[in-house]
């Protein structure tokens, strides 16, 4: 009998599931010093059409609000990956990029998670950013979803757990390897090596070869190595978010 009252009841009487609301930041940076740089577009595009297929409710957001600067090295060659070509062709994530939310306290409170998105201008607005801290220290609090990829972790640096330790203290985790910043001869550039910098604090630091895809899951924290781990990153924080 419970079976056919189930079905004759009337469908506003069921709950409403809403989706989950996640925060994509971005950087609002286009120079480290005196290098051109922004977001990286593949680490934007990849977890952005991953998020919305699993039926979340994705917010572009930075720091400075407004629209959010992509590295021209991003759109060049292999790159430029299918789901940049799908993101440039979409007017609404387009439009989306162009008009991102200034990052706010509140966010730490009306969103279900954060991804943080790479790219070298974050060591300019990530890495010394309290507000950011802020949000990425409570949410971590409440045991909120995050995932940071390549340079997204330099928001991490910088913040502490509850008890005051660095976040990334016993973490198993990940970010754009030190040998990889050497690669792309920023090492001099960046205001630190973040890889060096996790594994001073105590860090449970690994990392696949140069370039690979790699991302490493800790409880409610997900990180990844560098751009080609924008795909393993984001299912892997889709699943902690389930």
């Amino acid at each position: 009998h419970e079976e056919i009252s189930r079905t004759t009841r009337p469908a506003s009487q069921y709950p409403t599931i809403m989706p989950k609301k996640i925060g994509l930041i971005c950087t609002s940076a286009c120079a480290m010093g005196d290098h051109e740089t922004g977001a990286w577009f593949e680490e934007i595009a990849t977890p952005y059409y991953a998020l919305k297929e699993a039926g979340m409710e994705i917010v572009l957001v930075s720091p400075k609000g407004g629209e959010i600067p992509i590295d021209k090295g991003s759109m060049q060659g292999d790159f430029f990956t299918e789901d940049c070509k799908k993101f440039s062709d979409d007017a609404e994530a387009m439009a989306a990029l162009k008009s991102s939310v200034k990052l706010e306290e509140s966010h730490a409170d009306s969103l279900d998670g954060i991804y943080l998105v790479g790219g070298h201008g974050t060591m300019d607005d990530f890495y010394s950013n309290a507000l950011l801290h802020a949000v990425v220290e409570k949410m971590y609090a409440a045991n909120k979803p995050i995932a940071a990829d390549c340079h997204g972790p330099a928001a991490l640096v910088k913040c502490k757990k509850p008890d005051g330790t660095p976040l990334m203290a016993g973490k198993k985790m990940t970010c754009f390897a030190d040998t990889e910043e050497t690669a792309v001869g920023l090492h001099e550039k960046v205001p630190e090596m973040i890889e060096a910098a996790f594994r001073a604090q105590g860090a449970e630091f690994s990392k696949a070869d140069d370039w690979h895809p790699y991302a490493v899951t800790d409880g409610n924290l997900v990180t990844g190595q560098n751009p080609a781990s924008s795909k393993p990153c984001v299912e892997q924080f889709i699943a902690i978010c389930a």
